[in-house]
């Protein structure tokens, strides 16, 4: 069965996140919400970050980006680079006040800022609906047999996988999920098993957010930091495919899927972002081993 990938870290900032700054942005201004001058905060890995940086610029505001101290020291940069206040916070937990997504709620009511909220904010999602979703389906010729994604926001699977659901009935919707995340629990409602560490960034977590639908998921691919990052890297060297490691994660999990699956119907999977924002980190600079 073939394997199509939805190449997102070819979009302008290098990631699928550029499609929900746009979105997330240009509703608040039709709502009224935003002015010229007026500054943007969001708790992100970075992508969004970057996303909304570049959507700032072009419409007069300030942004502040509140990331979890896992995240690379290449994002850092990129978001100070782009002109973004960068505030890191602590791997903490979903309700300890350190946690990231808190921060910048607390910054943003404290300094009349505006918080995007990419977890909660039904924006992220639309712009699946409305892009993401149909440029899937067009590209394909109408026809999927199963679309593969992991879950940060939970936006993209939202979206693109309940609007591809919609027009193809028999999809298949797999959350591609970091071993050591707790989705897979709350896809298939399973109890035990707490929280573990991971290396890949920006899907995963310990809760569902808001946005994320976990009744459209049909099956959850649990995928180890070591599969992910060797896919990743077998992507860029044997593929040309410049991504980063939840790219990685995506492929590894289409494979499974394509491999017991029979039919004419591709498997697309995302490419979340690029390389770009990871070139500091061991596991991309590793070697394979010669054979």
């Amino acid at each position: 069965m073939p394997v199509l990938a939805k190449c997102e870290h070819m979009n302008p900032t290098g990631s699928v996140k550029d499609r929900i700054a746009w979105s997330m942005v240009q509703q608040a201004e039709s709502q009224g919400r935003l002015h010229p001058g007026d500054t943007l905060v969001e708790a992100t890995a970075g992508n969004t970050g970057l996303g909304l940086c570049m959507v700032a610029a072009a419409r007069g505001y300030q942004v502040v980006c509140v990331m979890p101290e896992k995240m690379s020291p290449d994002k850092r940069a990129a978001l100070q680079i782009a002109g973004a206040e960068v505030v890191i916070t602590p791997n903490a937990a979903p309700d300890h006040a350190d946690n990231f997504q808190n921060v910048a709620r607390r910054l943003a009511e404290q300094n009349g800022w505006y918080l995007t909220d990419q977890f909660n904010n039904p924006a992220n999602v639309q712009a699946h609906v409305d892009g993401t979703g149909p440029e899937i389906l067009e590209q394909c010729g109408g026809r999927v047999g199963a679309f593969v994604a992991g879950s940060g926001t939970g936006g993209t699977i939202t979206g693109a996988g309940g609007f591809l659901k919609r027009h193809c009935p028999d999809l298949e919707v797999v959350l591609a999920d970091p071993a050591g995340s707790s989705l897979w629990r709350h896809v298939q409602g399973a109890v035990g098993e707490p929280d573990a560490a991971y290396q890949v960034e920006g899907i995963g977590s310990s809760r569902p957010p808001s946005i994320l639908d976990c009744g459209l998921i049909d099956r959850v691919e649990t995928v180890s930091d070591t599969d992910s990052f060797a896919m990743t890297r077998r992507l860029i060297r044997e593929e040309g495919l410049l991504v980063g490691g939840s790219a990685g994660t995506a492929v590894a999990a289409a494979l499974r899927v394509a491999a017991r699956r029979t039919g004419p119907h591709p498997v697309v999977v995302i490419l979340p972002d690029s390389w770009d924002r990871y070139l500091s980190r061991d596991w991309l600079q590793q070697a394979e081993p010669q054979t």
